[in-house]
């Protein structure tokens, strides 16, 4: 009852919010328009938020769209039905289509923001040209088709190489993206002339952009968080409050390092935003359905019926499983993530597994 009062509340305020911005102009617009062909895939909160980033500094963004319903719905009133519905379009900024190959034949780059575990459908459908394509991943998600993550899925699959993709990092709500608040992404991408051409589509008056070099790391960083975030909601749910949250917390980004350093060892520092930034919002903010799903696990619900309650998907959930495994096959010791494992796939007690993680953290 609380957590749905607090969204209403939310949900209001971007309403509210949004609204007073709507076909604003500010001195960012009156520069000009970028004609550089840009396409999204995906139609959920975050694609939303991407698409709405894009029309800031694009003359036409194109959007694949999971369905005949809502591109329908979009054309008919100017906004998504589903997520972020406050967030008005100008249709003439925007080229609708359900079809994956319309898209990807008119874009020079390709923005991947659908849920990890809906990709490979999509991707399975893509013919023709696409190798000399930019493809962005905005997905925080392992690929179960191959259990891996997004830049692996590319190279191996569709043989697209490092030098023609990027990942986007946060921290970066859609919600508040929604709200014109100031939120920062890190783009990653070993590319300094695709990094350049990022950051003009995506800087803004709200949006302010970083580059990276570590598309491994920001992407797995990424799934990190979310199985964090969850283990974050969970000792909210129990009853447990911000001290034991920081040191929750300072423990998590440390485990992160360790998972990071294992995996793919380059010259990063985690207390940067796209790490620890990161980590942070999704682990505190009411924004986070990660941190929701894990909230309703510590109050009680089984895994899943918390997971069928949520209209969104947690990408924090499946990656546990992934994530939990390569971390045994590296020999590593991350009693956050085992802990978070043992309560989501072996139907542990959350209560009796948080008692004892309590005795690791420092």
């Amino acid at each position: 009852m609380i957590f749905h009062l607090c969204f209403n509340i939310f949900a209001a305020d971007i309403s509210i919010m949004t609204k007073k911005k709507t076909h604003s102009e500010s001195l960012h617009h009156k520069k000009g328009k970028k004609d550089i062909s840009v396409g999204v895939v995906g139609s959920g909160s975050f694609a939303t938020a991407i698409v709405k980033m894009l029309v800031e500094n694009c003359k036409v963004v194109h959007w694949c769209v999971r369905s005949e319903f809502v591109k329908g719905a979009i054309e008919l009133r100017g906004h998504n039905p589903t997520y972020l519905t406050a967030v008005n379009f100008n249709l003439k900024n925007l080229k609708l289509t359900t079809d994956i190959n319309e898209l990807v034949s008119a874009c020079d780059i390709v923005v991947l923001a659908t849920p990890s575990i809906y990709l490979s459908d999509t991707l399975d459908k893509m013919k023709g040209d696409y190798k000399e394509k930019i493809f962005v991943s905005a997905i925080k998600g392992i690929i179960p088709k191959v259990n891996d993550v997004v830049a692996h899925y590319l190279r191996d699959e569709f043989k697209i190489g490092f030098r023609n993709q990027a990942v986007i990092a946060g921290p970066c709500h859609a919600e508040e993206v929604a709200m014109e608040r100031l939120s920062y992404l890190t783009i990653a991408t070993v590319e300094d002339k695709v990094a350049e051409k990022l950051e003009s589509i995506f800087n803004s008056d709200f949006i302010k952009v970083h580059g990276s070099k570590d598309i491994l790391g920001n992407e797995y960083s990424a799934i990190l968080k979310n199985i964090f975030a969850i283990g974050a909601g969970i000792a909210s749910g129990l009853g447990y409050g911000d001290n034991f949250t920081a040191v929750f917390v300072s423990n998590a980004i440390r485990e992160m390092e360790t998972f990071l350093e294992a995996i793919y060892e380059e010259p990063r520092d985690v207390n940067e935003s796209a790490y620890l930034g990161d980590l942070l919002v999704t682990a505190y903010s009411l924004f986070s359905r990660n941190r929701n799903l894990g909230n309703l696990i510590g109050k009680g619900y089984t895994v899943k019926s918390a997971i069928q309650s949520m209209n969104m998907v947690a990408e924090g959930y499946y990656a546990a499983d992934s994530i939990y495994k390569t971390s045994k096959q590296k020999g590593l010791k991350l009693p956050i993530i085992d802990c978070i494992y043992r309560i989501l796939y072996e139907g542990k007690n959350a209560e009796k597994q948080f008692r004892k993680l309590t005795a690791k953290l420092n």
